[in-house]
């Protein structure tokens, strides 16, 4: 099935009449703009050789969004019409009153392309997909004899957006996504273990769903599943941990990266409140977030303010030199907007949120690394985690771990959660790898009751004393 290009102000709406009435929504206000959005969304779902789930999506709408110093109102509608609109005009005047405010200018605009703007839903027949995951669950089962279940989750959408500001400043943005994702439980004697591997970008599913991609993270998923199956309790008390490349990134995201957002700084909420030109973390620690890289699954062309993204520097050789804006937050610290406004749909009103955050890579050899490892774990893969951003503090499992003695990478453990606060283990890191890598393209990001897809990626580090929670004393 093909779909007609999103355009609302060919099918729904007279461009004149809508920024007649977003000028009369937005007088008196610092900023604000009209998001218009066309999104479809296909999942599937195999487990266990059956097709459990099939879900397709579809919704469009709009939000209207008046700001005014610290106050904003936020008014949205799945019906795309002139009379849902002036009824959206209405709500969010309410929070500008007379106003008095000096409209902020539109961003700069840009020509650059990071994706491309083909329809990955509807890439494939639908009987194709439904082949390949079939084929997915035969394959991973015909590995090996203890393979005893097999998910596999096929997904794609597209996300279409317009805005358009007051000054009659209108730009749009269309984003795809695709997703394979596996996973694999094995069982030997009683026992049962699982592994997982996948991920995607911003591009279509054809790479996706071709043999010589999906086959190697089925194996990656099994491999997995069996090292868990000989993994030993985890220790239990403070230790060195070194961290693998790529997904391990996501302990960075969530205790720094979260810190680091703008709101959080305004508000003094953050761990990382008022710390601007100090040392946060070990020298030749460098942070960035860079929604910038073509295809990444955290990649946007414009964020959903219209601000172009960026390639942000946030900790330059251990040194806080920036916070993620949008543009009320960079209004009200005097800063400019960085292309973090972020929001879930038209639904939400948009706010800072990460794009790809990663560390930079150093000069050492990751061998060199582990060798120096005396008494720890060696983490390279992990699940869920969470962060409390007042203090840092973070809380994260580990889904592939191993024990580390004398430099020799021993027996994997299973069950080890590591704990710690942000800016102390920043300031921990001991050795930085050569080998910096960014995740599969596989993380969500939650905020305030929003999500939105993300990247990670980080190179090998040494980090000393985190404490790692196990079975075993």
């Amino acid at each position: 099935m093909s779909y007609a290009p999103f355009d609302p102000f060919q099918t729904k709406l007279d461009r004149e009449t809508t920024l007649t009435q977003l000028r009369a929504g937005l007088e008196g206000a610092d900023d604000g703009e009209l998001f218009l959005e066309r999104r479809r969304s296909e999942s599937l779902v195999l487990d266990d050789r059956r097709i459990r789930t099939a879900n397709y999506d579809a919704s469009e709408g709009f939000g209207l969004r008046a700001v005014r110093g610290e106050v904003s109102g936020y008014a949205h509608s799945t019906e795309i019409s002139e009379s849902s609109l002036r009824r959206a005009v209405e709500t969010a005047r309410l929070a500008v009153g007379d106003g008095g405010g000096v409209m902020a200018p539109a961003p700069q605009p840009t020509n650059t392309r990071l994706y491309t703007d083909a329809d990955p839903v509807s890439a494939a027949p639908f009987g194709v997909k439904i082949d390949v995951l079939k084929e997915i669950d035969d394959f991973a089962r015909g590995l090996d004899k203890r393979v005893v279940q097999v998910s596999a989750t096929l997904a794609a959408s597209l996300q279409e957006v317009f805005i358009m500001r007051a000054d009659g400043h209108l730009v749009s943005d269309t984003r795809p996504m695709s997703r394979l994702n596996i996973s694999v439980i094995v069982e030997e004697n009683g026992r049962r273990e699982s592994g997982g591997a996948g991920g995607g970008g911003r591009y279509g599913l054809d790479g996706l769903i071709a043999q010589d991609h999906w086959q190697p993270v089925a194996r990656e998923a099994l491999r997995i599943a069996l090292v868990n199956l000989s993994a030993e309790p985890a220790p239990a008390g403070q230790m060195d941990v070194v961290l693998g490349p790529g997904w391990p990134g996501i302990l960075l995201h969530e205790a720094v990266g979260h810190g680091l957002e703008g709101d959080f700084n305004r508000k003094g909420t953050s761990a990382f409140a008022g710390l601007m030109g100090q040392q946060v973390a070990a020298p030749g620690v460098t942070v960035l977030d860079d929604g910038t890289i073509p295809d990444r699954r955290g990649s946007i062309t414009v964020d959903d303010e219209g601000t172009p993204s960026g390639k942000n520097v946030l900790i330059e050789d251990g040194i806080l030199v920036g916070y993620m804006q949008d543009r009320q937050n960079a209004r009200l610290m005097d800063v400019a907007p960085t292309g973090n406004g972020r929001r879930e749909s038209f639904a939400h009103p948009p706010m800072p949120r990460m794009t790809n955050t990663y560390m930079l890579g150093g000069d050492a050899d990751p061998k060199d690394i582990l060798a120096d490892l005396r008494d720890g774990i060696y983490a390279v893969g992990f699940g869920g985690g969470q962060v409390d951003i007042t203090n840092g503090k973070f809380v994260f499992s580990c889904t592939e771990a191993y024990r580390v003695k004398n430099g020799k990478v021993g027996a994997p453990i299973k069950g080890a959660t590591l704990i710690g606060d942000g800016p102390a283990a920043m300031q921990q890191i001991r050795a930085i790898g050569n080998d910096m890598s960014l995740d599969p393209g596989m993380g969500n990001c939650g905020k305030a009751g929003q999500w939105v897809p993300v990247g990670v990626g980080q190179p090998t580090l040494l980090m000393g004393g985190l404490t790692v929670g196990g079975s075993a004393a």
